[in-house]
């Protein structure tokens, strides 16, 4: 991409992302509160937000914000289900993960857990569109290649969770962040976002 279009393409995006963040928590306030309620009435001792130390652009550490899917203690109990990964590469998935709880189960179905990161969007740390932000211990185990990922800000949403999400590899993972970060530009992001819309209300991929 020339670096004049690059200018306008970056500052472009990030006002859509501070417009389209902001809108987004404005019009599903609601949406937060019912979810909180219901995080709350499972599990009352328990926060109604988890955040975890993610790795951005330039492998930048930063904390992304999630509704509480899990447990208390579910990053503890990790070590014990490694072993079921249902992922290949750097990266775990298990289907039936015994750490999520009944909201848990539901929000996740249908991403509505992902909601706070508008909130890491409006700082900067995020953008509405980019690759899934990874743990550090995935970062560890990457490739030269796979650190490829890291050279644009990660996204709430992208091309893979709206082209079979968990149903995907890790490798399919990364050629269709690369392919978004080689192709990436202002009409690619909408069509994505509407994409993703689809891909909730279907929760298609999702566990």
């Amino acid at each position: 991409m020339p670096k004049q279009k690059k200018r306008i393409y970056s500052f472009t995006k990030r006002l859509v992302d501070i417009v389209g963040a902001s809108i987004g928590i404005i019009l599903l306030s609601w949406v937060f509160l019912i979810i909180a309620i219901a995080i709350k009435i499972e599990d009352p001792k328990g926060p109604v937000f988890f955040k975890q130390k993610r790795i951005g652009k330039n492998g930048k550490e930063f904390y992304m914000l999630k509704f509480r899917s899990m447990v208390v203690d579910a990053e503890q109990r990790l070590k014990d289900l490694l072993k079921q990964n249902e992922v290949q590469g750097a990266m775990f998935k298990m289907k039936n993960d015994p750490r999520i709880t009944k909201v848990g189960k539901f929000i996740r179905k249908t991403s509505l857990d992902e909601l706070p990161q508008l909130l890491n969007v409006l700082v900067g740390d995020m953008s509405l569109v980019g690759p899934r932000p990874p743990l550090q211990r995935e970062v560890d185990e990457y490739t030269t290649h796979d650190r490829h990922r890291l050279l644009v800000k990660p996204g709430c949403t992208g091309l893979w969770q709206v082209s079979g999400r968990s149903n995907l590899s890790f490798s399919e993972m990364v050629e269709l962040d690369l392919y978004y970060i080689k192709k990436r530009c202002l009409l690619m992001d909408f069509k994505i976002m509407l994409r993703t819309v689809v891909v909730m209300l279907t929760a298609k991929g999702a566990y």
